[in-house]
C-alpha cells in the first residue's frame, strides 16, 4: 500500500511539472541585435543604416565606417551585410589620392579576422585628380566553414594605398559581409 502510495505521488508530480511547462507561458527572446529585432518581426525604420526598435530600444543595422569614408572612397557593389561568395567582383569610386599608380589594396577577412582573400582595384579613369574615380576588383578567396551565423560574418576590407609606409597616412574602408 506504501509503494503504491509512492508512485501515484511521483506520477502526479511528473504530469504536475509537465502541464506547468506545457501550459506556462512561454518567456520571450532576449533581443541584443538588429539581425535579432528584425527576425522577431519589429517593424525597421527605413533610414540608413537601418533602425529596429523592441522593447524601447533602438537597434541600428551594422555598416562598418561607410559613413565616415564616404567623402574618399564609396563602394557600390558589394552593400554592407551582403552575402558575398569567391570570385567576388567589387566595385566602386574613390578620390584619386585613395590610390598610388591607379591601384590599391582590397582584402576580405573570415570571422576570426584572418586574411582569406587578398587583391588589387585598378582604377577606370584618370587617378590623377582629387575627385572620385570608378574602380573594380575581382577578389578570390577560400570560404572557411559557415556552419552557424557566427562564422558567416566577414569583412570587407579597401585600404588606401600607402607607398610612404607612414601610418598617420593609413586607411581603410571596412564593411560587414556575409561568406557564403
Amino acid at each position: 500500500m506504501k509503494k503504491s502510495l509512492i508512485m501515484i505521488l511521483i506520477i502526479l508530480a511528473v504530469l504536475g511539472v509537465g502541464l506547468y511547462f506545457l501550459l506556462s507561458p512561454e518567456v520571450p527572446k532576449l533581443i541584443t541585435t538588429f539581425a535579432e529585432c528584425v527576425a522577431a518581426g519589429n517593424p525597421v525604420m527605413e533610414s540608413y543604416p537601418r533602425q529596429c526598435r523592441a522593447d524601447g530600444e533602438t537597434f541600428v543595422e551594422e555598416i562598418g565606417n561607410e559613413l565616415e569614408k564616404n567623402n574618399m572612397i564609396r563602394l557600390t557593389s558589394p552593400r554592407p551585410g551582403q552575402t558575398v561568395s569567391s570570385p567576388l567582383i567589387i566595385t566602386g569610386e574613390a578620390r584619386g589620392n585613395w590610390f598610388f599608380e591607379a591601384s590599391f589594396p582590397v582584402m576580405i577577412t573570415n570571422w576570426d579576422g584572418l586574411i582569406i582573400g587578398e587583391g588589387i582595384a585598378t582604377a577606370e579613369g584618370e587617378w590623377m585628380t582629387t575627385e572620385f574615380v570608378p574602380f573594380k576588383a575581382v577578389l578570390n578567396f577560400n570560404s572557411t566553414s559557415t556552419a552557424t551565423e557566427y562564422s558567416k560574418r566577414g569583412t570587407l576590407i579597401l585600404k588606401k594605398d600607402n607607398p610612404s609606409g607612414l601610418p598617420e597616412n593609413d586607411d581603410a574602408l571596412e564593411i560587414p559581409v556575409v561568406i557564403k
